[in-house]
């Protein structure tokens, strides 16, 4: 077998440990590392059809992968307008504005990453920009991903002029007390109300939006990600760019099971698991067990301070664990959204029923898991359910002061026990990071970042949203190689520097343990090697 790549002068890091190993070079071949040694001995084993890059001292770890990302959906909802880093209603009424004035006549506009913190102590709506978007056409997506705001001519339009009953829980077009529509949708059914008659790119659109989303990921430093979903024609997609040698990450992907899936539909998930190509093929299944906080469809053990978030995604709950039951007796791992502490419980209700009746033996996990009691923790661990965490979310979306929309809705009791990656860690459960990008920018270091220091990345000045549950650099790490790897059942080919690991890499231009945690996304990624060959390669290599 022909060696592919070998790298030299390189400081080669194990995430296990800490510390770099005593070899400063490897080769890898067929995908996997082949050979670790000196210089020397690992040039030798370069032919002239080999990539040989010589890394000048820099910093390889183990390829980071993202635990929860959406690049296909991520690819579809990001174009247009980017509002994320609008901090109030001045700046969005501006953003607005100056997209509203370049629009040809009758065009849509699209906006996405609203923060819906810029509304303050008033309700979240259309209202506010109702005079620069007169007779503008618009759909504004919040950074959530479950809400949206369609402007009064876009309701118009799709002929949305009160409240609509849905088959979907916590759908809803929400209406003032007149019953006309403020323009905020919850969830994705109520969205598509609007959505369905908007212009929608082309597939050839879509298709490269996929490729560059997936070559900036690579560029950020992301070797692969554990993909939350697989509607529509993603799959096709993935499969597309991967036979045309464009696929530049290793996906790992999860189809959805929606509330209302009949037998049929699981024992077709099930023949789904393991199809795929190259670098991608579908393992595992992504449920949902409730909304979000911020636009109260989560589920919680006590209502919000609105009153809201009470009820499951499922309309019976128990359903739910039915199929996390078949699921789990037929080998598949399942990936539950799980936001609120009701929604966290009964998850893993449903996973230590599953394991009293069939034994244990797969790896299933939680996603997101935002604010869970003490007594929640240790079960984590003592089920063997991995705990699938995005700090960036705490960064980014709330404050440490609990001024912000998600904290004033818990409470200050459920707001302290906010993203417990430290108590989770403590407690000894497998903690992987994600960005859940869209919702948050997908670059890993910034991810590993955000759970170390948990200050807003718009301004690192301000105080950290509940610091004593940072973790440490090594920890974050392993968060993004080692655990990650574990979550998949991969431990055994991936999340390591070895020989027989697979050859996908990351490298640094500086050593993230030792590099402050405000400073570690500025970090140069000089490369990063995917199945053994360059995916992403800085000019200065």
């Amino acid at each position: 077998m022909r060696t592919s790549l070998v790298l030299l002068s390189a400081r080669l890091l194990d995430p296990v440990t800490g510390r770099f190993l005593p070899e400063t070079a490897l080769a890898a071949a067929g995908g996997r590392i082949t050979a670790l040694g000196d210089d020397r001995e690992i040039r030798a084993l370069a032919d002239a059809s080999a990539t040989v890059i010589d890394l000048k001292g820099a910093v390889v770890t183990p390829g980071l992968v993202d635990g929860h990302t959406h690049p296909v959906h991520g690819s579809d909802l990001t174009h247009g307008l980017d509002l994320s880093a609008c901090t109030d209603l001045d700046q969005v009424r501006a953003a607005l504005s100056a997209e509203a004035r370049s629009l040809a006549p009758g065009a849509w506009l699209r906006g996405w990453g609203l923060d819906p913190n810029v509304f303050g102590d008033g309700p979240v709506g259309i209202a506010p920009f109702d005079d620069v978007l007169d007779g503008v056409p618009a759909l504004l997506l919040l950074f959530d991903a479950h809400s949206m705001l369609a402007s009064r001519r876009a309701l118009e339009l799709a002929g949305v002029d009160g409240p609509r009953t849905f088959a979907q829980a916590s759908a809803e077009v929400v209406c003032d007390a007149d019953g006309r529509p403020t323009g905020l949708l919850l969830e994705e059914a109520a969205g598509e109300l609007v959505e369905r008659v908007a212009p929608q790119p082309t597939r050839a659109e879509r298709r490269d939006r996929l490729a560059a989303t997936l070559r900036g990921m690579a560029a950020a430093g992301l070797t692969g990600g554990h993909v939350m979903d697989a509607g529509g024609d993603s799959l096709d997609l993935l499969a597309e760019l991967d036979a045309a040698g464009e696929l530049p990450l290793r996906l790992r992907v999860a189809p959805w099971c929606q509330p209302g899936t009949d037998d049929d539909g699981v024992r077709a998930l099930i023949e789904q698991q393991g199809a795929g190509g190259t670098l991608w093929r579908t393992a595992g299944v992504k449920i949902f067990m409730d909304g979000t906080i911020d636009n109260g469809t989560a589920w919680l053990e006590r209502p919000d301070c609105h009153g809201e978030s009470t009820h499951a995604f499922w309309p019976d709950p128990e359903v739910y664990t039915r199929i996390v039951a078949e699921l789990h007796r037929a080998g598949v791992p399942t990936a539950t959204h799980a936001i609120g502490d009701a929604a966290v419980r009964h998850v893993l209700d449903s996973v230590e029923k599953a394991q009293a009746e069939h034994g244990r033996g797969v790896r299933h996990r939680v996603e997101h898991i935002e604010t869970v009691p003490d007594d929640t923790l240790r079960r984590f661990a003592g089920l063997g359910v991995v705990a699938s965490m995005q700090p960036t979310h705490c960064c980014d979306f709330t404050r440490a002061d609990h001024t912000d929309n998600w904290s004033r809705r818990l409470g200050e009791e459920r707001a302290s026990r906010a993203w417990r990656c430290r108590d989770l860690l403590d407690s000894g459960a497998t903690v992987v990071l994600g960005s859940d990008w869209p919702i948050a920018p997908y670059p890993p270091l910034g991810v590993m970042a955000g759970a170390r220091h948990r200050r807003p990345t718009r301004d690192l000045t301000q105080a950290p949203h509940g610091p004593e549950q940072a973790i440490t650099a090594l920890e974050a790490l392993r968060g993004m190689t080692v655990s990650a790897a574990h979550a998949a059942g991969e431990e055994h080919e991936a999340g390591r520097i070895a020989v027989g690991q697979r050859a996908d890499l990351t490298v640094l231009a500086a050593d993230p343990l030792t590099t402050a945690a405000t400073e570690l996304p500025d970090v140069p990624v000089l490369l990063t090697a995917v199945d053994g060959r360059p995916a992403h390669r800085d000019a200065s290599l």
